[in-house]
């Protein structure tokens, strides 16, 4: 469904961005929680989330500094890790190419895993829509606030329940990340993308600085175009094959 204005479009961003801040919730308490027990003070914490706004590198970015791992080795950790979002800017990129860069770059700041499942998805029901990236923008300013929200909280309640972030709650991670990917395993390519990245990432996720990961980020990558070439391949046989 088309949205007639920017107003309506932005809040059906938000709106149908509703799923992923349920699930951000306990992930935002837990970053909270693990600032307040260790070494960097609550404001930093929460300059982490207005300023970096990353989930997973500040997971690791807090874990090594509790480790008192050099400015460069975090920096660096968490420059590999953010990488996947190259790929998702990627993506969206054809969808978004035409709006000024003042767009351009506010969008790749709040660019997350969440919304771009959410934008991902929107695009290609709606890949001419003239007001999408209001769309777009109601889908991150949500995130972004939600995301502001339970760090906060986990924060305040971090330092009177400590053991906050033994509870449980991490299992939001895993159930938010499962409900990014499965809707997007719609073809073979993507399937056997998703299987072989996720196979490589166990296989090599005792590697120094997550190149475990990265590398089955690409590794995933690499399956994926193979099989869309493949793909693309044949059906070129067969049109030429139908045409003689």
């Amino acid at each position: 469904m088309s949205h007639p204005t920017r107003l309506t479009s932005f809040a059906a961003g938000a709106r149908d961005t509703l799923p992923m801040l349920v699930g951000a919730a306990p992930f935002g308490i837990i970053f909270g929680t693990l600032i307040t027990a260790g070494p960097l003070a609550a404001w930093q914490g929460q300059l982490m989330s207005l300023s970096v706004y990353a989930g997973s590198s500040q997971f690791i970015a807090a874990g090594l500094a509790a480790s008192h791992t050099g400015m460069l080795i975090i920096w660096l950790t968490t420059f590999i890790v953010n990488l996947r979002h190259m790929l998702y800017a990627a993506t969206l990129l054809p969808y978004v190419a035409h709006l000024p860069a003042r767009w351009r770059w506010a969008l790749g700041f709040f660019l997350t895993d969440e919304t771009f499942a959410v934008m991902n998805g929107y695009y290609r029901q709606h890949p001419n829509a003239p007001l999408g990236h209001w769309y777009f923008l109601g889908s991150c300013l949500s995130m972004y606030v939600n995301w502001q929200v339970w760090t906060a909280v986990g924060l305040l309640f971090g330092a009177v329940f400590p053991q906050l972030q033994t509870l449980g709650l991490d299992f939001a991670m895993v159930a938010t990340f499962i409900a990014i990917i499965v809707p997007q395993l719609t073809r073979l390519p993507h399937f056997a993308a998703a299987v072989a990245a996720g196979g490589f990432a166990f296989l090599l996720r005792h590697l120094p600085y997550k190149l475990g990961l990265m590398s089955a980020v690409l590794i995933g990558v690499a399956v994926g175009m193979t099989l869309l070439r493949w793909q693309a391949r044949s059906v070129n046989t067969c049109d030429s094959k139908e045409a003689a």
